[in-house]
């Protein structure tokens, strides 16, 4: 008789501060990761009042360098990285030939022939062996899977002070989606980028394995008095559901399209050829997808949950693809893919919660808009 075998989780190199920080640890694409620590709401507002501290670690980078690295990032991806100058920045998904999105990525241009690209944990492996095939046709061209960095996300409104007090430098003119090589925190060579996923203001901050917990604690300790906190994925994924900001898996897949997720403005056709732009030019002449992505506000005490369904009297006509519990609004909220036709604004549906119906609307995007700069 033979026994599955399971692969144990792979842990970051911060695993041992959060287990004396007394969090609560789950799975999340193969790795144990903190899902709290005092508590998804205490943790999400102090990311909405002053600053939260997470281990993103889990998320893959992948660099593509050499002579032709623009012109493969720019074949593989649907956004345009031909402007894009160094130390900056951008946002786009990664289509398949179909349109249907293999992942989304947030882009760095280190040099004129060096990016790095920010991809999802769950697709991390997936996405290395698509540009790895790419790279086949730019023999001059190299990309690497990265290990052995450590990633932390500082946000909030005062992330910048945090860090400013950190590291002793000045980062006030630092550009929202801009980045910076060699920023020194106590000794810690990092890459800082003013980025983040929650909505706010903030920093992701990358240095080798063997210097993170000291960076940690460093941020940590510069940040009590602005009222930081330690935060787990719990909080990010409420802070990020507010914001409307999509989730792999949820509003993006290989069997949906960016027009689809609401990320038409990503989608830049004029650019010329890169791989799913014949599908995606498609849709547009056509008018737009059939499905789109809408939020919904649910009445009552009721808390949507990702697979309800949604309908308009007897008619099915969508699903709720993101669900949960906003503290900014003390609601239950619902991003959702539905029928276009019952997408306008105010449009009053259903949700199928355990075989109950419940009402709810489709309201304006995002939930929450941050009032602090750079957001």
């Amino acid at each position: 008789m033979s026994s599955l075998k399971t692969e144990a989780p792979q842990r970051t190199a911060l695993y041992s501060v959060h287990e004396r920080l007394g969090a609560r640890f789950f799975d999340f694409a193969g790795w144990e990761m903190p899902i709290e620590y005092s508590g998804i709401l205490d943790e999400h507002r102090a990311v909405r009042e002053a600053a939260g501290l997470f281990d993103v670690s889990h998320m893959g980078i992948i660099r593509v360098a050499g002579p032709q690295a623009e012109e493969l990032v720019q074949r593989a991806v649907t956004n345009d990285v031909s402007a894009l100058p160094p130390g900056r920045a951008l946002y786009s998904p990664v289509c398949r030939p179909d349109g249907g999105t293999l992942d989304d990525v947030i882009i760095y241009r280190m040099t004129p022939s060096r990016f790095l690209l920010v991809v999802n944990a769950s697709n991390r492996r997936k996405d290395f062996n698509w540009f790895g095939r790419m790279s086949d046709g730019f023999p001059e061209t190299r990309v690497d899977l990265v290990s052995g960095r450590a990633i932390l996300a500082l946000q909030g409104p005062r992330a910048e002070d945090v860090l400013e007090a950190a590291s002793g430098a000045s980062l006030g003119g630092l550009p929202f989606f801009s980045v910076i090589e060699g920023f020194q925190v106590v000794g810690v060579p990092c890459i800082v980028a003013r980025a983040g996923y929650t909505g706010e203001d903030g920093f992701e901050i990358i240095c080798e394995d063997r210097a993170v917990i000291k960076l940690w604690e460093t941020i940590l300790n510069a940040g009590r008095t602005f009222g930081i906190a330690p935060c787990g994925l719990g909080a990010r994924d409420t802070l990020r559901l507010e914001a409307a900001l999509p989730l792999y898996g949820h509003e993006l897949s290989e069997e949906i399209n960016p027009y689809e997720a609401g990320l038409g403005r990503f989608v830049k056709l004029e650019k010329g050829d890169f791989i799913g732009r014949e599908a995606l030019q498609a849709v547009k002449e056509r008018g737009g997808p059939d499905r789109v992505r809408v939020g919904l506000m649910a009445e009552g005490r009721v808390i949507p949950r990702q697979g309800y369904e949604v309908f308009l009297g007897d008619d099915g006509v969508g699903v709720v693809t993101s669900g949960g519990f906003s503290p900014f609004l003390n609601k239950g909220i619902a991003l959702a893919l539905v029928s276009r036709s019952v997408s306008s604004l105010g449009q009053r549906l259903n949700l199928n919660v355990r075989g109950r119906a419940v009402e709810c609307e489709v309201v304006k995007l995002p939930f929450y808009r941050s009032p602090h700069k750079g957001a």
